[in-house]
C-alpha cells in the first residue's frame, strides 16, 4: 500500500472514530445508563445486557444499555472490546495477539468482529448498519453509517449510507 493510501485511510479512520464518537453519544438515551462487565484473564463478567470472557491468557470487555447489548471473548492472547447502545448489538472475539473493537449504536446497528491473526480491527456502525470484520477477507460495511479498518488483512470500508466504499487490499 502506498503512503498516499495509507494517509487516506487514517484520516478516514480518524474521521470515522469522530463521527462514531457522536453517534454513540446521540443514539444513547440519558436515562439508560451503560452497564460494564470488564473480565481480566481467567474471569467471566455478565449483567443483563453484556458479557465479557476471558481465558487465562485473555482479556475482554463489553459495554450494553438498557436498549443494546455487548458480548466480548478474549480468547488466547486475545484483547477483546464490544460496546452495544441504544439497540445495536456487538460481538468481538479475539485470539492470537489480535485487538478487535466492536461499537454499535442506535436501533438496528450490528458489528461482528473477529480477531484471529496479531493486529488491530474496528468497527462502528450506525442506525440500520451491519459491519464485519473476519480477520481472513475484506472488511464489509453494509446498510446504514458504518466504518471499519483491520489491520489483519490491511482492508477497510466505509459506508455513509449510500453504499459501501472498500478501502485497503481487497
Amino acid at each position: 500500500m502506498s503512503t498516499t493510501s495509507i494517509r487516506r485511510v487514517s484520516a478516514l479512520g480518524a474521521f470515522t472514530l469522530l463521527a462514531g464518537a457522536g453517534i454513540a453519544l446521540g443514539a444513547a438515551p440519558a436515562a439508560a445508563a451503560p452497564l460494564a462487565c470488564p473480565a481480566l484473564p481467567g474471569q467471566t463478567a455478565t449483567t443483563p445486557n453484556c458479557t465479557a470472557t476471558s481465558t487465562v491468557t485473555g482479556t475482554s470487555a463489553a459495554i450494553g444499555d438498557t436498549q443494546g447489548a455487548a458480548s466480548a471473548d478474549g480468547g488466547r492472547n486475545g484483547l477483546s472490546l464490544a460496546i452495544g447502545l441504544g439497540g445495536g448489538k456487538a460481538t468481538s472475539q479475539a485470539q492470537n495477539f489480535a485487538a478487535p473493537a466492536a461499537i454499535a449504536s442506535g436501533p438496528g446497528a450490528v458489528t461482528n468482529l473477529t480477531g484471529i491473526k496479531p493486529g488491530l480491527a474496528i468497527g462502528i456502525a450506525g442506525p440500520g448498519a451491519t459491519v464485519t470484520v473476519t480477520g481472513r477477507s475484506g472488511a464489509t460495511c453494509t446498510g446504514g453509517i458504518g466504518f471499519a479498518g483491520d489491520f489483519q488483512t490491511f482492508s477497510g470500508c466505509l459506508n455513509l449510507g449510500n453504499g459501501e466504499i472498500p478501502l485497503g487490499n481487497r
